[in-house]
């Protein structure tokens, strides 16, 4: 499997002509007037546009957050790189326009396969509040060598560094897989009485111990042992790019397991995003066109932060049994003693289930009540937790209200 980079890049190469072809016809389409609007150029246009958006991107998208509603007003978001690091950016949503200073929130964001982008709708609505910095991880293709390893506790030590540069004060939201390091951060911080600990930290959906309740993805992750996930699922980083001979778990791997779990509504819905283009009803496609566009820019991680997350966080739930270590040193999730907690789970989520991120509480020993808060919410499953109607309306509140009590 060392080589299965390569024979992905061969094919993106082989079908490059064809697809720089499509763009081309796309191109044109303008240029026909009124003839572009007949039934047969409507289709063939289509058909070239559903191909030439049916391709994986490399690069993260733009997180496009122009403007948002901050009390009374619209205003301007511009994003600035705060701290640059090999492997992530801590990256600054800044509001220039609001005089009043506001609750700083660190979002900590998934490194599986996806782009932080993936949590835009999380950011926007945070915006409305809060002064927003987020975990923006690079692609471990384009970063060199010579930058060294990226595992599971560089990722822990990213999370510290970046509250340091934030400074005292801030808060954490935490969505999904890096609930783990992230809780981890803030108990050794806690422990070390950093002056840069978190004042609140959420939790949402993340699997602090998915023993708790396990899925369809801890069942995978726990039916083959280790070796085989190194032996079947890592390669290496073709010659062209500037990460060239790293070892890396790719993005389009990650991308092919979801797909072929649910390969016949992605089937569907590209035969309605062919109809609707050739009904000329582009406000519709735009829709769809818009959710691959972000589906389809995957993230390679670096194989050791891979290896390292399913065999500590899946298959030994080594926080949850008060075994994981951190360079040598246990971490205590006990010692968090004036970080309040709260936890946000999805009724209906099957990646990670209720039960799993509620498990804090029971670790988080060194908190009192009054600093302990869950939420359950009705009716959504993994991605309604924190994007969507409900998110807005009914887990927001929840996560504002948090970070109010507690700045």
């Amino acid at each position: 499997m060392r080589m299965l980079y390569s024979g992905y890049q061969a094919w993106n190469d082989m079908l490059a002509p064809a697809r720089f072809g499509a763009q081309i016809a796309l191109g044109m389409r303008d240029r026909m007037g009124p003839m572009a609007q007949w039934a047969m150029p409507r289709r063939l246009f289509a058909l070239m546009d559903v191909f030439q958006g049916a391709k994986l991107t490399h690069k993260r998208p733009a997180y496009d957050i122009g403007t948002v509603t901050s009390g009374n007003a619209q205003v301007s978001v511009r994003e600035e790189v705060a701290l640059d690091l090999p492997f992530g950016d801590l990256l600054h949503f800044v509001k220039d326009e609001v005089d009043a200073a506001q609750p700083k929130v660190l979002v900590v964001a998934p490194m599986s396969g996806h782009f932080s982008t993936l949590l835009r709708s999380t950011v926007e609505t945070l915006l409305r509040d809060h002064d927003v910095y987020i975990t923006d991880w690079k692609n471990a293709r384009d970063v060199p060598l010579s930058a060294g390893r990226f595992g599971f506790e560089d990722y822990v030590d990213y999370v510290i560094q970046f509250f340091q540069h934030m400074g005292p004060g801030a808060h954490m939201v935490s969505v999904c897989q890096p609930c783990v390091p992230a809780l981890a951060a803030v108990a050794l911080m806690a422990e070390d009485k950093d002056a840069a600990t978190p004042r609140s930290m959420t939790l949402m959906g993340g699997p602090i111990d998915p023993n708790a309740a396990p899925t369809a993805v801890n069942d995978l992750a726990n039916e083959k042992p280790i070796e085989w996930f190194e032996k079947n699922l890592i390669s290496v980083v073709p010659f062209r790019y500037a990460g060239h001979g790293r070892e890396v778990y790719p993005g389009f791997i990650q991308l092919a397991a979801f797909m072929a779990m649910n390969m016949e509504r992605h089937g569907a819905q590209h035969r309605e995003l062919y109809q609707l283009l050739a009904d000329g009803k582009t406000v519709e496609a735009d829709k769809i066109k818009n959710f691959y566009e972000e589906y389809f820019a995957v993230l390679d991680m670096t194989r050791e932060f891979y290896i390292e997350t399913v065999d500590l966080v899946f298959q030994k739930a080594s926080l949850a049994k008060g075994e994981l270590m951190h360079r040598g040193r246990l971490v205590k999730p006990g010692a968090i003693r004036h970080t309040a907690l709260l936890t946000v789970e999805g009724e209906k989520d099957d990646v990670c289930a209720v039960g799993q991120t509620s498990a804090a509480h029971g670790l988080c020993t060194g908190l009192r009540p009054h600093l302990k808060r869950h939420h359950l919410q009705p009716g959504v499953g993994h991605y309604g937790v924190f994007s969507g109607s409900k998110w807005e309306s009914q887990v927001y509140p929840q996560v504002r209200n948090m970070i109010l009590a507690m700045n």
